[in-house]
C-alpha cells in the first residue's frame, strides 16, 4: 500500500526593527512590534486558519482516514498565543483528533545545530515541553531547522530521545535512490530517515497557480496520478512544505483550498493512503543505510547551508553571534536569554544573501529589508548592543576557561552554604524539640520527687514519740 506522509511548517520570526548605530547602548529593545504583529495577523487570517480549518474537515469528512504533520516553532507560537490566540484552539482541536502529529523542531528555528550541539539539545528540549504543555504530546519525530542534517547530527538526535528525522531528499546525496522510501542514518542506524519528495512538494508549494507550468492547472486527481504511477515498491510519498502555502503562497483564488480538500477522496479511489511520520517509521522498514557528510537542507537550488552562511557577511554575523554562547548560557538574566533566542532565528541570515537569479528572488520575497548589506548592518547594530550587555555580566576580557573556572567556584562555595544551612536549619529543629520535650518533663519530675520526701518527714514524725518513750524509761 502506497502513503502520503504531509508535513505542514508554521514559522514567523521576530523581526527586528531599524537599528541605528547610535542606539548602542541606549535602546535594548530590538523587535518591531507593529511589523510583527500585522504579519502574523495577516497571515492568520488568510492562510494559517482557513487550512487548519480545512485540515479539520478533511479529517472529519475522511472519518479519521486522512492524517498529517504539523511542525510549530516557539517563536510562532509565541506570536500566536500574544496576536492570535483563536488559532491555538484550532491546533488543540487538531491535536484532540489523534490524526495529527507534532514534530519537534528548534525553538528559535536557529542554525544552532551547525555550531553548538548544546544550544541545539536545549532549544529541542525546550520545543518538546512547549507543545507538551500546549497540546498534550510528546514528539517522537524531528525536523531540523529547514530540514538542515548531517551524519554529525544523527547520534545526538537519537540520543536526544528520537526515533526519526525528517530532512532533505537531495538529489548529489541520494544519487541513483529514491526519496520515496524510509532510511536509516549511517552513524545511528536506529534512527529512521523520512525524505522529502522536492519535486512533488514544490508541485504544490511554488508550481500550482504558475500558469507558465507545462502542467497547469494542477488538479487533485492528476496529482494523485503522479503519486500512484510511482513504482509499486516504493510506499511512502513524504511532502513537506510551509502551511502558509495555503492561502500565502497561493492565494485562495487560485483554487488551493479546494485542490487539498479533495486529496483524499482521490487518494482513497487508488489505493493511497496518509499516514503521520511516526507510523511511517512504525510500519515500514529501511531499506538502507544513507550516509551525508555534509549538511543538506531544503532551501535554494543546492539544497546546502549556503542559504545563511554562504557569503563573507553572513559568516561574519554567524562567529560573531556564538562567540557569546557560552556567556548567555550561564546567566540567568531572562530578558537577556530571550534576545539571545530571537536573534538565533534562522531568517536574520537568509535576508543576507547575495545569491542571485531564482535564488536570489526567493530570497528577497521574504526578506524586509532593501538590500542584503541593509540587513547585515541592522541586525550587526543589534548584535553589538547584545553583546554589550552580555559582557556587562561576563567581560569578555576573562577567558572562557577562567570563567568556567570561577563559575565552577562560585557554584560549588553555593552548594557548600546550601548544606551548612541546611545542617544549621536541622540542629535548630532539634534544639527546638529538645526544649519543648525538657520543659514536658521537668513537672513530672518535680512531682515524684515531692512524693519521695513526704514519706521521709512522716517517719520522722512517727519515729520522735518512741525516741522519748525510750528516754522516760
Amino acid at each position: 500500500m502506497k502513503a502520503i506522509c504531509f508535513n505542514f511548517e508554521i514559522h514567523q520570526p521576530f523581526r527586528l526593527k531599524r537599528y541605528r548605530f547610535f542606539d548602542i547602548g541606549n535602546d535594548h529593545y530590538y523587535y518591531d512590534d507593529f511589523l510583527n504583529d500585522d504579519i502574523i495577523t495577516r497571515i492568520a487570517e488568510r492562510s494559517y486558519i482557513p487550512a487548519a480549518r480545512t485540515l479539520l474537515k478533511m479529517i472529519e469528512d475522511n472519518k479519521g482516514k486522512f492524517k498529517c504533520s504539523l511542525a510549530i516553532t516557539g517563536v510562532a507560537i509565541e506570536q500566536i498565543e500574544q496576536y492570535v490566540p483563536e488559532l491555538i484552539d484550532l491546533l488543540k482541536r487538531l491535536a484532540d483528533t489523534g490524526c495529527v502529529e507534532f514534530v519537534a523542531e528548534p525553538y528559535a528555528h536557529s542554525l544552532a545545530s551547525l555550531i553548538d550541539p548544546e544550544e541545539f539539545a536545549d532549544q529541542v528540549k525546550v520545543e518538546c515541553e512547549k507543545l507538551h504543555s500546549l497540546f498534550g504530546v510528546k514528539p517522537k519525530v524531528l525536523r531540523n531547522s529547514e530540514l538542515i542534517y548531517c551524519d554529525d547530527l544523527a547520534p545526538q538526535i537519537l540520543a536526544m530521545g528520537f526515533k526519526g528525522v525528517i530532512t532533505e531528499g537531495a538529489k548529489h546525496i541520494l544519487g541513483w535512490k529514491s526519496p520515496n522510501y524510509v532510511y536509516s542514518a549511517a552513524t545511528a542506524p536506529k534512527l529512521k530517515m523520512l525524505l522529502k519528495n522536492s519535486k512533488l512538494s514544490d508541485d504544490i508549494a511554488f508550481r500550482f497557480s504558475d500558469t507558465s507550468w507545462d502542467a497547469y492547472p494542477l488538479t487533485a486527481d492528476k496529482y494523485i496520478d503522479w503519486i500512484a504511477s510511482t513504482p509499486q515498491e516504493e510506499q511512502i510519498i513524504n511532502l513537506s512544505m510551509s502551511l502558509e502555502t495555503f492561502g500565502g503562497l497561493q492565494p485562495a483564488n487560485s483554487g488551493i483550498f479546494q485542490f487539498l480538500e479533495a486529496l483524499p477522496r482521490f487518494a482513497g479511489e487508488r489505493g493511497v493512503e496518509f499516514c503521520t511520520p511516526s507510523e511511517a517509521i512504525a510500519k515500514l522498514k529501511p531499506v538502507g543505510e544513507l550516509s551525508v557528510v555534509h549538511p543538506i537542507s531544503g532551501a535554494d537550488e543546492a539544497r546546502d547551508t549556503s542559504a545563511w552562511l554562504g557569503n563573507k557577511l553572513q559568516n561574519e554575523a554567524f562567529s560573531k553571534l556564538y562567540s557569546v554562547a557560552e556567556r548567555v548560557r550561564l546567566c540567568t538574566d531572562r530578558r537577556l536569554k530571550q534576545d539571545w533566542w530571537y536573534l538565533q532565528g534562522s531568517d536574520h541570515f537568509y535576508y543576507m544573501s547575495t545569491k542571485h537569479m531564482a535564488d536570489g528572488a526567493v530570497h528577497s520575497l521574504f526578506s524586509p529589508y532593501e538590500t542584503p548589506f541593509q540587513a547585515f548592518t541592522n541586525y550587526m547594530n543589534v548584535l553589538a548592543d547584545f553583546i554589550v550587555r552580555v559582557e556587562e555580566q561576563y567581560p569578555l576580557s576573562i577567558e572562557n576557561e577562567e570563567l568556567n573556572s570561577l563559575l565552577t567556584t562560585i557554584r560549588n562555595q553555593a552548594t557548600e552554604i546550601e548544606t551548612l544551612n541546611k545542617e544549621l536549619n536541622s540542629m535548630r529543629k532539634n534544639i527546638e524539640q529538645f526544649n519543648v520535650e525538657h520543659a514536658l518533663r521537668e513537672p513530672k519530675e518535680e512531682v515524684k520527687t515531692v512524693e519521695k520526701k513526704a514519706p521521709a518527714k512522716k517517719s520522722a514524725a512517727k519515729a520522735a514519740p518512741k525516741k522519748a518513750v525510750k528516754e522516760k524509761k
